[in-house]
């Protein structure tokens, strides 16, 4: 009895591909926009397979380059909706998706846009798979998980050091603004560290994988914003107590004492070693003895 034949998996883009596409469009990748585009099959595979992408998703991308992991994402999921700042990579995609992915071009949604500008987009995006530049990581995902409440999961990439401090819990040493904003939306781990050599050009530090679940924000009476001013303000001057570093923040430390006791929060402490519900309480203190 012959075996049946298991279909080859769907080509992806090696190094000389993205070499010869940058070519033609007379693209160099540019340090200025963080430009790193994976030159590596395996690599895409593996961050589609942590990624979790249920067949159904529509999968937000930014950043999409030439290409090489927007293939991936079609492959796994039901649409993509690619975000690309640079209007020359976003004139090329459309076709490179074309010629790769004929049968998914029609699930494919190009936005040539600003990521930190875009607050709509053509689908409601259901997860965020991005490789991203590493000067912007950080507000950019900020962004979107403020803007797009449809995301419900997501793998970033990212400078490793950023990995480390998005995932990080109170009391760390990485833990930090980012940390903490991050768990106002969602729930972040570290989920692997990827090497330099499957990058063109080759960055000189690792990056890392962070995966993302959305949960709810703290039950709290202040807003975001309000609650964003405390974090700020407690990292500002991180060495400090956040009696002293709130100071400006509460109208003076006595004032910062007031709160944070009635938020049931040690005054002595410092802000690296508290978490995002006490961060909530401080700035729902202030509005209440106010």
């Amino acid at each position: 009895m012959t075996e049946p034949s298991i279909p080859a998996p769907a080509p992806l883009f090696g190094a000389s591909d993205i070499r010869r596409m940058a070519e033609e469009i007379g693209i160099r990748p540019t340090k200025t926009l963080g430009q790193n585009f994976v030159i590596d099959g395996n690599t895409i595979r593996r961050i589609v397979s942590v990624a979790k992408i249920a067949p159904d998703e529509t999968v937000l991308e930014v950043g999409p380059g030439l290409g090489s992991l927007t293939l991936g994402l079609l492959d796994a999921a039901a649409s993509v909706v690619a975000v690309e700042i640079d209007p020359v990579l976003a004139a090329k995609l459309p076709a490179t998706v074309k010629q790769w992915r004929p049968d998914a071009a029609k699930n494919f949604h190009l936005v040539q846009a600003d990521a930190m500008r875009v607050t709509e987009l053509p689908v409601a995006p259901t997860s965020l798979v991005a490789n991203l530049p590493y000067n912007v990581a950080v507000p950019v995902v900020l962004h979107l998980l403020q803007h797009f409440p449809s995301l419900n999961h997501g793998l970033v990439m990212v400078q490793d050091e950023v990995a480390d401090r998005l995932a990080a819990g109170p009391g760390s040493k990485t833990y930090g603004v980012p940390s903490v904003k991050a768990a106002w939306y969602s729930s972040m781990r570290k989920a692997g560290v990827i090497g330099m050599n499957v990058f063109w050009p080759a960055p000189k530090i690792h990056s890392g994988l962070v995966s993302f679940t959305r949960q709810e924000p703290p039950q709290t009476t202040a807003t975001r914003e309000q609650v964003f001013a405390v974090i700020d303000a407690a990292f500002a001057q991180r060495r400090k107590t956040l009696r002293a570093a709130l100071a400006g923040w509460a109208g003076g430390a006595p004032e910062a004492e007031r709160f944070l006791v009635a938020a049931g929060v040690d005054p002595t402490a410092r802000g690296e070693v508290i978490d995002i519900l006490a961060y909530a309480r401080i700035a729902e203190a202030k509005e209440a003895l106010l």
